[in-house]
């Protein structure tokens, strides 16, 4: 920062912007050692913060200016950037694992591991939003990588190596925008910049638990005036923050409860209780009062203990429902006699694992003049400020997104696409969007045919073409046209794979291929028709008599005999896998016969068939339509015989040909029971009486019920294979 060099050595500036005071130190790295220049301490004139929330910003601002003024005429320097700490009085935390997945085998860069971090980090922001059901902003003011995975398994440093598949597994922290603002404020109004902003248990973190120690499973408690916040590690990073608001000040106002003064004098006699056995005081009264600090410890043991259990709750909570190995404490809230104490009873661990630290965390901090600060565990959080400017460098920035000021937490690494994220622009206005899906059904089973993609955004960076990726930096100016969506998604029975599918028939002893036939809400469609939403498709693996004579260009008349596999069929006949089809004409058929029988002639086929002679004219009159009209000579005379003219006879022997060629036997079920009916090529209702025992003679009711699977019957009605036939008295 070049605005804090002085005689070309970089300065840091940091603030611990307390509850009940502000620290303030000015100091400098220098080969890993953190050297202090100088330290002021100040404390609110007035209850100007609760709970580490600012709540007069004009007071805090002043309270920071006496500081800085402090400090710079210690220094001689004059000082124009700050770093501070958020308390986590509202603190969220979402941890999420992210992984991606690259297409080849790919080395891997710094960058990827940049965008491995970026996609994780607004994964978690989703997460967050997801979750947030306060009407509260809430800013990313931070994120710890807990563990990265290389093709499944944990690794230290993902870069260089190759991998098809990594993950990260990370904490990402979030505070509402009025505690970010208040303190952005209050540094405002006492003319300072903010060069870095931290969260105070990262802080804390920094000085009391070196990297080497975050391997074990341990709780760093920052107790301050107003909040008690909590980190815990394990397995070499941080796993999980947290935070109390139950701190120092809840034990000082029963200390002014009981001795009957203001705050800071309650809070006076707290601080010299801790090294004092006996506190001299004045009340509200003008009495001078005296007070041991045994007395001090009784009377606020009770909220000692209760601040102790809500603490070791919270640690148990984020450390999955178990101990921590060991508790390190900082800051001045823990203090207090009894403090650790109790901490080390409730977690049920041994006392000496739970301890105070400060001296002895500073191996790596040189002070040139503590100006008669004590190096104890209240300096802990305001050095972890100043050491985090050099571990994390973050900030608040503002840039224009579409016109509107926007303020992000700057890392170092901001792209456009954080901009956007924080502006609260819809991610998929980003990138093409593909147009609505085609839904519908193909034999029961959902499909889908994707829409086309659309444009992606149009974005600009300072008036120049950019993307979601290019680097953005304090004043830019970011323009975005949201992406469009394609075309919607659409498909013909065509690109349906079944349905291009084919099967071999055998027509008229050719072997064909025959294509499947499909239905669209059970009406027959070719293959151009175009599918809308909802449609439902069946792909039918058959054809029927029909289809298959159009395939051939067979056209199919009254005198055409459909035969399937050497049985009567018709139009609406299926025809399967391998099914023999036959497209004759009657008279083919008659033909078929004799050459089948060379030895028969007319008049032996008439003979063979004199039992049903009789009834012949009978039945071509029940027929009348279908073979034509008949003529006079085709009716029986007065006396029952026939004078037949040739003409006549051989129609006769023709039909009666065809009919015993295509006899076969139906299989029926008649109340109930299996029937086979025999000797026919086609069957009519009052047929089942012939095979059934039902006696019409011997009445066993007043009238006879008959149906046709469930429906009443004509006697001369067609019965087919496999129907259900009732017949009863009723």
């Amino acid at each position: 920062m070049a605005s804090l060099e002085q005689h070309d050595q970089k300065v840091v500036y940091g603030l611990d912007i307390g509850t009940r005071s502000v620290v303030g130190t000015v100091g400098y790295m220098n080969e890993g050692q953190f050297i202090v220049i100088a330290q002021a301490v100040e404390k609110h004139e007035t209850r100007a913060m609760l709970d580490g929330q600012i709540h007069d910003i004009g007071k805090v601002g002043a309270t920071i200016r006496k500081v800085t003024d402090k400090l710079e005429q210690d220094t001689d320097i004059h000082m124009t950037d700050v770093c501070i700490a958020a308390a986590g009085r509202v603190l969220r935390t979402v941890r999420t694992t992210y992984n991606y997945e690259y297409p080849d085998n790919h080395t891997i860069t710094d960058e990827d591991i940049y965008n491995l971090d970026s996609g994780a980090v607004e994964q978690a922001y989703q997460e967050f939003l997801a979750q947030n059901t306060s009407d509260l902003k809430f800013y990313l003011v931070g994120y710890s990588v807990m563990h990265y995975y290389l093709d499944g398994y944990q690794i230290a440093n993902l870069e260089g190596h190759n991998a098809g598949k990594v993950s990260v597994e990370l904490i990402a922290t979030f505070l509402p925008d009025d505690c970010v603002d208040g303190l952005y404020k209050a540094c405002e109004r006492a003319q300072l910049k903010v060069a870095n902003l931290t969260l105070e248990p990262i802080a804390a973190m920094m000085v009391a638990i070196p990297d080497r120690f975050r391997m074990l499973n341990l709780a760093l408690v920052d107790v301050g005036a107003g909040t008690s916040d909590i980190c815990v590690t394990d397995d070499g990073s941080i796993t999980a923050y947290g935070m109390l608001p139950i701190a120092g000040d809840d034990i000082t106002e029963i200390i002014a409860q009981h001795c009957l003064v203001d705050f800071n004098a309650a809070d006076e006699i707290k601080i010299k209780a801790s090294h004092d056995e006996k506190i001299d005081y004045v009340d509200i009264m003008g009495l001078n009062k005296t007070i041991t600090a045994k007395e001090i410890a009784r009377i606020i043991k009770p909220k000692v203990d209760e601040m102790a259990q809500k603490v070791v709750d919270e640690i148990m909570r984020l450390n999955g429902d178990k101990p921590v190995s060991a508790i390190f404490v900082v800051g001045g809230g823990g203090c207090v006699p009894g403090y650790t104490k109790a901490i080390a009873k409730d977690m049920d661990i041994p006392e000496e694992r739970v301890a105070l630290r400060g001296e002895e965390v500073m191996k790596n901090i040189t002070f040139l003049n503590n100006g008669g600060i004590e190096r104890d565990s209240l300096l802990v959080t305001p050095l972890g400020i100043c050491i985090s400017f050099y571990e994390e460098a973050n900030n608040f920035i503002f840039v224009s997104f579409n016109g509107t000021q926007t303020k992000i937490y700057d890392n170092g690494k901001l792209q456009i696409v954080d901009a956007a994220m924080q502006s609260s622009f819809p991610n998929e206005d980003l990138f093409p969007k593909r147009g609505a899906e085609l839904r519908y059904t193909v034999n029961g089973k959902e499909r889908a045919s994707r829409g086309e993609p659309g444009e992606a955004a149009i974005i600009q960076l300072n008036g120049k073409p950019a993307d979601i990726h290019s680097k953005i930096h304090a004043n830019d100016i970011i323009e975005v046209t949201p992406s469009t969506a394609g075309a919607p998604g659409k498909a013909s029975i065509d690109n349906i794979p079944e349905f291009k599918q084919h099967f071999n028939v055998n027509v008229n002893g050719k072997n064909v291929q025959a294509s499947k036939y499909a239905t669209v809400n059970g009406e027959p469609q070719s293959g151009f028709y175009s599918l809308k939403a909802g449609d439902d498709v069946k792909i039918l693996d058959y054809n029927t008599a029909a289809q298959i004579a159009e395939l051939m260009d067979i056209e199919l008349t009254e005198d055409t005999v459909i035969i399937v596999n050497n049985e009567r069929g018709d139009a609406d006949t299926p025809v399967y896998e391998n099914f023999k089809v036959e497209f004759k004409s009657q008279e083919e058929v008659l033909m078929d016969y004799y050459r089948d029988f060379p030895s028969a002639d007319e008049e032996a086929v008439r003979m063979a068939n004199e039992d049903s002679y009789e009834n012949m004219a009978y039945e071509k009159r029940l027929r009348a339509g279908k073979n034509g009209q008949l003529s006079f000579d085709d009716l029986p005379d007065d006396d029952g015989t026939y004078e037949r003219s040739e003409g006549a006879q051989a129609a006769f022997a023709g039909e009666q040909v065809v009919r015993n060629v295509l006899a076969h036997d139906l299989h029926i079920t008649v109340n109930g029971d299996a029937v086979t009916l025999h000797g026919k090529a086609d069957y009519i209702f009052v047929d089942i009486f012939d095979a059934i025992d039902f006696d019409l003679s011997k009445p066993n009711g007043r009238s006879i019920v008959t149906a046709l699977n469930g429906s009443t019957p004509d006697y001369m009605q067609p019965i087919h294979e496999g129907d259900k036939i009732e017949v009863y008295w009723r």
